[in-house]
């Protein structure tokens, strides 16, 4: 069982950079009680931790909180490497390129027994058998929801039925080895997703608005919305 000290540093650690975070969530990710938390939290406020929030709402750490650097331990500098490694062959060039980076200013600030346990993982995500085509297409995309640009691209659904979809990309979604994007298409006039794999090349074109109705958060409550 976790001691009491390192689940209220881990209570600050989560709610570190996050807008909100139920009492709910954080006993789910430490497998307590949502009354643990509630008296964690308590605690930590009393001791000077600027927690704001409250039971029923949720809680958030002040941003001009100061708190210890980050420290991990071995199972999270394994999780950590592990999708490191997952994104370095899955991810395309961006997040291959930022997992390496991340992953090398962690290992920096690691003391040296906890940098060979990295180089010593022994969890690897092999990419010869990953198109180049494939990530071209992922990268694509990644940038375009950044970007908020309208992309276009052939889609071969899985009927086989062909089509050319103008799209407003809005999130990617990782499957294990498999990549789709919800988006807002155009010639639908409707949300959908779009499997990578069936995807043509695709090509960028101009920014598509922040249009009420037509934003990730529609998306997901649609997505989301129990079926009836």
């Amino acid at each position: 069982m976790t001691r009491r000290a390192d689940r209220l540093f881990q209570i600050a650690e989560l709610l570190r950079g996050r807008r909100l975070t139920t009492a709910q969530q954080l006993a789910d990710w430490l497998s307590v009680s949502p009354r643990t938390v509630y008296r964690d939290v308590r605690d930590l406020q009393l001791s000077g931790v600027p927690i704001e929030g409250e039971a029923g709402i949720g809680y958030r750490l002040n941003r001009t909180a100061s708190l210890p650097p980050l420290t991990f331990t071995a199972e999270e500098l394994a999780a950590l490497a592990a999708g490191a490694r997952m994104l370095e062959t899955w991810g395309g060039a961006r997040f291959a390129g930022g997992a390496r980076s991340a992953l090398a200013k962690i290992a920096s600030a690691m003391p040296a027994d906890k940098r060979a346990a990295l180089d010593r993982l022994p969890v690897f995500a092999p990419s010869f058998h990953v198109d180049e085509g494939f990530s071209a297409k992922v990268d694509a995309i990644h940038q375009a929801v950044d970007t908020r640009h309208v992309v276009s691209f052939a889609y071969c659904d899985k009927l086989g039925a062909h089509t050319h979809r103008r799209v407003w990309p809005l999130g990617l979604v990782y499957w294990g080895g498999r990549w789709t994007i919800g988006a807002w298409c155009e010639l639908r006039g409707d949300f959908r997703n779009f499997d990578v794999a069936r995807m043509g090349d695709v090509t960028v074109h101009e920014p598509f608005p922040d249009q009420e109705g037509r934003r990730l958060a529609d998306f997901l409550r649609i997505a989301n919305a129990p079926m009836r």
